[in-house]
């Protein structure tokens, strides 16, 4: 007795030292995060043909800035904003849902499918192999047509009744390229498909009787009929029937009548929402990697939307504070040449290139684009072609010759053949707006930076370096 309780001691230690599975490899604000999560994060942006490659080591400190974002936006309750829970909920479902439901389940819809036509064909008379010679004929022909159209359906009936091959005529002189191309073969039709004088000339043959010409509002048919049909088998319709499943939606339809039936089963005690929900969480525990899929969409909508508040929105839609980081590094925007802030344009007459100058002299940059089209080009009439910009050199053939002194060709603009220019040259910016998409992009990277730095003395984060030696080595 005394011999078991020693083993199991030891047992009980040993497992506790070396058999955790999935150890803590660090703890965010007291939360911990597996080594599992850390090496799925880890191996899915390090994977073959990512260019910037990082090192375990490396790749912490990213890891660490991407949780504190998550736990900022924990700490702001975003996950219990409609809009979070909607979109999570439908990337849970696009997961979740298809397992509800087996091959088996689908295959079953598909001979239900089957079954169902099989049964409107046979209650409408079955399903007839015919073919058919047509001569075109347009409604509104005219006299001489028609009598051409009818002399060359006779003499065809005239030569198949002397013996002549149906198949060759009809692909020789059928208008009806499809039916033409298979020998004038119609498979597979119903009554009610065809227009009246066909389907009554086609019933009163018999199999492998021709008929006469008959005239329908598409022109002279001979008809030939090959007899009735068996309806096809499954296996032979099967990859149209699940191609109609697809297109249909209907495996979602099927879904549904499962999730319907287990909430029927038990009582209706439970919801479809409760049921993904319970799904869930019975593959994360048995799916390590639908686990950190989960997660990894769940996280990364709160990281975006924090992100979002916190720096991206921030930094494009705060005018006064971009304006103030533009003065503050005025210096590094400065060019090394000048550049042309301005329009190249083109119109029709000369008075239009004085007009368009008169237009926009006094009217700020950034609303030049619209003053020229509500003046030049409202009512769908385009009086003037323009580009309107901060050209460099070489970005622009007209900017290049009138304005750079370049010898250069400009192509001419069909229509607009008068070429101008109006603005000025400049050595450097002269407001946020002539660099504004780099002004935002250093402007976000340095609240970035203050962001996380904020983070990392609000929430404290302990790595243990012996489970990170570990990582993708046990």
């Amino acid at each position: 007795m005394k011999f078991k309780v020693i083993l199991s001691a030891l047992l009980l230690s040993t497992t506790m030292a070396y058999g955790q599975t999935d150890p803590t490899i660090m703890t965010i604000n007291g939360q911990p995060v597996s080594r599992s999560e850390f090496e799925y994060s880890y191996n899915k942006n390090n994977a073959e043909g990512v260019i910037d490659k990082k090192s375990v080591d490396e790749y912490v400190d990213l890891f660490i800035n991407y949780k504190l974002k998550v736990q900022a936006a924990l700490d702001a309750h975003l996950d219990t904003l409609s809009s979070f829970k909607k979109e999570f909920l439908s990337y849970r479902n696009q997961q979740v849902r298809p397992t509800f439901i087996t091959d088996a389940d689908v295959e079953a819809e598909g001979h239900k499918l089957y079954r169902e036509a099989q049964q409107q064909v046979e209650a409408n008379g079955g399903m007839w192999n015919c073919a058919h010679i047509l001569i075109g004929l347009y409604q509104n022909a005219d006299k001489e047509a028609a009598e051409a159209a009818k002399q060359l359906a006779d003499s065809l009936y005239n030569a198949l009744r002397g013996g002549a091959d149906f198949a060759e005529l009809a692909k020789k002189y059928s208008t009806d390229v499809n039916s033409a191309m298979n020998g004038g073969q119609l498979l597979h039709l119903q009554k009610g498909q065809t227009v009246p004088e066909f389907e009554k000339a086609l019933f009163a043959l018999k199999p492998g009787e021709i008929s006469a010409p008959v005239l329908s509002p598409f022109g002279y048919h001979i008809i030939k009929m090959g007899g009735r049909e068996s309806f096809p088998t499954y296996e032979t319709l099967r990859p149209e029937i699940m191609q109609y499943i697809e297109m249909q939606g209907l495996r979602e339809q099927i879904i549904n009548q499962k999730l319907d039936s287990i909430v029927e089963s038990e009582g209706k005690t439970v919801t479809q929402d409760q049921l993904l929900d319970r799904k869930l969480a019975s593959l994360e525990e048995k799916d390590a990697s639908m686990k950190n899929l989960i997660r990894e969409y769940h996280d990364g909508l709160l990281m975006i939307e924090m992100s979002n508040r916190e720096v991206w929105d921030k930094a494009a839609k705060d005018e006064k504070a971009l304006e103030a980081y533009f003065r503050k590094h005025k210096k590094q925007y400065k060019w090394t040449e000048p550049r042309f802030k301005g329009i190249a344009y083109h119109v029709k007459t000369k008075e239009d290139v004085e007009a368009v100058k008169a237009c926009v002299r006094n009217v700020p940059f950034n609303q030049w684009a619209e003053k020229l089209r509500d003046k030049f080009n409202a009512d769908n009439t385009i009086r003037i072609r323009v580009e309107k910009g901060i050209f460099r050199k070489g970005d622009n053939s007209l900017v290049d010759r009138d304005v750079f002194g370049a010898k250069t060709t400009v192509k001419p603009v069909n229509g607009y053949p008068i070429d101008a220019v109006f603005g000025k040259k400049i050595k450097a910016p002269e407001g946020v707006e002539d660099v504004r998409d780099l002004v935002v992009s250093n402007y976000q990277e340095e609240l970035e930076k203050a962001w996380v730095e904020a983070l990392r003395k609000k929430y404290k984060v302990v790595v243990d370096k012996k489970v990170l030696s570990t990582v993708n080595k046990h």
